[in-house]
């Protein structure tokens, strides 16, 4: 493994391993991310709910577990259950419905190729593990979503803990080095070393200039259109639409064109 050393304008020089394609340090950003190979980068985007469908639900255990997690975000302005309606957010109390992947063909014209995970959540979780070990699982491979780092892959990785599911490569990290972890996230990106920065995916793509299909629903609509409309195709349609806005997002961070609708295949 040799060693590159990046130095911006004004900045000091980090020196970072180099592991089979460019990535170079500035003190405050990751830069290059154009020599990636863009079929080496696997999109994705979750879906989670609470996983019960009401608090009463819950083992008396479990509701009090509940009510101390979210003491310091509920305060005096809700209950417990009240609350739960949020609690597809926590790993620990949630669940995921939907894990929507799409990656760039490796062929001469450019396909970028959707694909969805649905069903009871072990099933879905051990198709999406399959789907990393058998495709995804080289060196260079890299997994990318939007705030990634601190909700899709860590929700994935504990939800198939939870389950009893061996993690694959790309999502266990344990004793990795920063450089050594497969993850690319497009609001880390976005940040540029300003770590106070949070901008949703909606308001990155109309900065960037994005065009984005008029959306039947949002995040926050998700909870019920699952378990009180019982309308998962709904959601699985939301997501993949993330799935594409984010690779969307990263070929602009690149510097390149967007795909055209005639690119994007739902497989």
């Amino acid at each position: 493994m040799g060693w590159q050393v990046a130095q911006g304008q004004g900045q000091p020089a980090l020196k970072v391993p180099f592991t089979g394609f460019f990535v170079f340090f500035t003190a405050n950003h990751i830069a290059m991310i154009e020599k990636i190979p863009l079929h080496n980068l696997l999109f994705l985007d979750i879906e989670t709910v609470p996983e019960k469908e009401a608090f009463e639900q819950l083992s008396a255990e479990a509701q009090q577990l509940w009510a101390d997690k979210t003491e310091y975000r509920r305060k005096d302005e809700y209950t417990p259950s009240e609350f739960y309606e949020r609690a597809g957010i926590w790993a620990e109390f949630g669940k995921i419905i939907c894990i929507s992947a799409g990656f760039f063909a490796d062929t001469r014209e450019v396909q970028f190729r959707v694909r969805s995970f649905t069903g009871a959540e072990q099933t879905l979780l051990g198709d999406f593990k399959a789907l990393l070990e058998n495709y995804f699982s080289g060196p260079r491979h890299l997994l990318c979503a939007h705030n990634g780092k601190e909700f899709d892959f860590p929700y994935i990785a504990r939800r198939m803990i939870i389950h009893g599911i061996s993690l694959p490569s790309k999502l266990s990290l344990f004793g990795k080095k920063p450089w050594e972890v497969p993850h690319i996230d497009t609001m880390e990106l976005w940040k540029f070393g300003d770590f106070k920065n949070y901008t949703s995916l909606k308001l990155l793509a109309h900065v960037l200039g994005i065009p984005s299909p008029k959306e039947d629903i949002d995040g926050s609509m998700v909870r019920d259109v699952y378990y009180e409309e019982n309308d998962l195709e709904r959601i699985v349609k939301y997501c993949e639409r993330d799935v594409v806005t984010v690779a969307q997002v990263f070929l602009r961070l690149r510097n390149e064109e967007l795909l055209a609708e005639d690119e994007i295949v739902y497989v």
